[in-house]
């Protein structure tokens, strides 16, 4: 039986992500990637809300609905939405620390 030797160094495979971060070519682009990804953002809130209200709709009916599903469902909501208010707060925190500096 022959016993190969074990080493602690194994060989390492280095990626290199650098073409995953490259910013957009022009503010134009970079203007219409950020609008993309906040109305992507807001959209996934506003059907967070909509799935919340369908399935507390689902329940008031008396469909077939778990009690829990509903309460997960609007705890997601609730969590997702005062998340995007402290987003908006702070965002228009930094638009008026920026507008009240002097040139």
């Amino acid at each position: 039986m022959a016993i190969e030797s074990v080493s602690l160094m194994m060989p390492t495979q280095v990626t290199n992500d650098t073409n995953k971060l490259t910013a957009p070519a022009t503010p134009f682009q970079a203007q219409q990637s950020f609008a993309n990804t906040l109305k992507d953002a807001i959209a996934s809130v506003n059907n967070q809300q909509i799935t919340s209200d369908n399935l507390t709709n689902k329940l008031i009916n008396g469909q077939d609905v778990e009690l829990h599903e509903v309460m997960i469902a609007s705890q997601k909501a609730s969590i997702t939405l005062n998340a995007t208010i402290e987003v908006r707060n702070k965002v228009i925190e930094a638009y008026q620390e920026i507008m009240r500096m002097s040139v």
